[in-house]
């Protein structure tokens, strides 16, 4: 039996369509909406696919990825945020996830994330610079990282106030 690609994400809804999605391709998938079922899983059915989401209730997916690493060492690991940053998908690729994608994303992204062993030269480097309110993002994520996602820790790094700090954390990132 081929094992299954094991979908870590807190929004059921989320989950389900693209576990019946996966199904439907002929993709085995279960799911999971919290890490401690997450890791049962896991060691149930040693996954060699997990699609694991960077925010997961509040907690860090990011977190997730040694302790699943050490429960199947042959997973590819592609992490999903609707928050991108430079400084996250740094840090989970840096913990041993193998692709790190922004949602919305096609299902075919996902399934070609697990055969790139890597990123090619092109796909790494932006055609255009990033603008003032993209490079604010990612030294806001970057120090945000760096604090362990404590949101008072990062808004005194940052000297700002933590209610402006959140604010800008509750925006969209700018694209370009």
């Amino acid at each position: 039996m081929t094992q299954p690609i094991l979908i870590i994400d807190d929004d059921p809804t989320f989950n389900a369509i693209l576990a019946r999605t996966l199904n439907r391709r002929g993709h085995p998938a279960i799911g999971a909406e919290d890490g401690d079922s997450a890791l049962q899983l896991a060691a149930t059915h040693q996954p060699r696919r997990i699609v694991l989401d960077l925010n997961l209730g509040g907690v860090s997916g990011l977190s997730l990825i040694p302790r699943l690493l050490e429960i199947c060492p042959q997973a590819r690991i592609v992490v999903l945020t609707g928050y991108g940053s430079i400084a996250t998908a740094v840090e989970a690729i840096k913990r041993g996830a193998t692709q790190y994608l922004a949602k919305p994303v096609e299902i075919e992204a996902i399934l070609a994330a697990f055969d790139d062993a890597a990123m090619t030269g092109d796909e790494a480097t932006p055609d255009e610079p990033l603008s003032m309110d993209r490079l604010e993002w990612e030294h806001i994520q970057r120090v945000l990282n760096e604090h362990a996602g404590n949101i008072s820790a990062t808004a005194r790094a940052l000297k700002m106030h933590r209610r402006t700090l959140q604010r800008k954390l509750a925006k969209h990132p700018v694209r370009s």
